[in-house]
């Protein structure tokens, strides 16, 4: 009897073993290795703004190259992030913020490309403008805080970065911000996306719902225009640096389901 019962508790033990076992696997994140990601920044920003969600992309396999776009115009930052994308091995997913998501626009046909990921974006249509997007809507507050240099650039003002465009950041991070601005050619506005890559492309899109650089009901149209899938997060304009987990996790979601 002693024998039975001995036979029968080893039973239940192995079993519950395997099981045990089974679910560890079974919780084991995805690994995404051989699988790329190409983060464009936007304007008064430069690759730096992503610093916070590389090292959360790179955890899971990701291979992850942020651009340095030049701001000078759609044509000439398109090009930098297609020589991104052509330097890269395998699938790529697309990430732009805000002016970046113009930038994916236009450069994201590339076969390569098997995902968009806009973040706190624009994304126009083919042949808009961002100029185009915004006709018609009343002039944000930081407007007025722009500062135009002598080669028509633009820069926002200290106070406009505090108040409007990185607002729930710490004051050490808002002068890192300040510090690393990519001064943005004004003529920019103007130019207009050939081929919205979106059309083409799966869309992902994350909301910002305190920006106050982009409307966040702009947001979810546009959104809702390029059928993406839609995360909200309770930040500012610059998401990835205040809620970089739900902006990785977003953009592994798209890299997981990219063929």
């Amino acid at each position: 009897m002693n024998s039975l019962i001995r036979k029968c508790l080893a039973a239940v033990m192995l079993t519950g073993g395997l099981l045990s076992l089974q679910a560890s696997h079974a919780a084991q994140p995805q690994d995404l290795k051989g699988k790329n990601v190409v983060l464009v920044h936007g304007a008064f920003a430069d690759g730096s703004s992503w610093d916070k969600v590389i090292p959360l992309l790179e955890a899971r396999g990701l291979h992850v190259v942020a651009v340095q776009n030049p701001l000078s115009s759609l044509a000439d930052d398109a090009a930098a992030t297609k020589r991104a994308i052509d330097a890269q091995q395998g699938p790529v997913v697309l990430v732009g913020h805000s002016w970046g998501g113009v930038v994916i626009s236009e450069a994201g046909n590339d076969e390569k490309v098997k995902a968009l990921v806009y973040v706190a974006a624009f994304a126009p249509d083919s042949g808009q403008s961002l100029n185009d997007m915004i006709k018609g809507k009343p002039a944000p507050a930081w407007a007025s805080e722009l500062q135009k240099d002598s080669g028509n650039f633009l820069k926002l003002s200290s106070k406009a970065i505090d108040d409007d465009f990185a607002q729930d950041l710490n004051a050490a991070e808002k002068r890192v911000v300040a510090a690393t601005q990519g001064p943005w050619f004004a003529g920019c506005t103007d130019d207009k996306v050939t081929d919205a890559a979106w059309r083409n492309k799966p869309s992902y899109f994350v909301v910002a719902n305190k920006d106050r650089m982009i409307d966040p009901r702009l947001q979810d149209a546009m959104a809702a225009q390029i059928k993406a899938h839609v995360t909200h997060v309770d930040a500012s304009h610059v998401a990835m640096l205040s809620q970089p987990r739900a902006v990785a996790d977003a953009i592994i979601a798209a890299a997981s389901r990219a063929q």
